[in-house]
């Protein structure tokens, strides 16, 4: 389980876009979000990198936590 810090994650719009992102890297990967954490933990093979890559594609600018 990877875990990131996400501070621009506010509402449920940015948790599909997240999950969107990462599914597009890693479909079977799991995604939970803490909107109130503005964390989002993803258990996936695909190394770290590769995750932060595909969230900041999609304007959601992540660091591991």
């Amino acid at each position: 389980m990877t875990r990131f810090k996400v501070p621009d994650m506010s509402c449920d719009h940015c948790t599909a876009a997240i999950e969107r992102a990462i599914k597009a890297v890693d479909p079977v990967a799991t995604v939970e979000c803490d909107l109130d954490k503005r964390m989002v933990k993803v258990d996936s093979a695909t190394d770290t990198d590769t995750l932060i890559a595909a969230l900041h594609s999609a304007d959601y600018p992540a660091t591991p936590a």
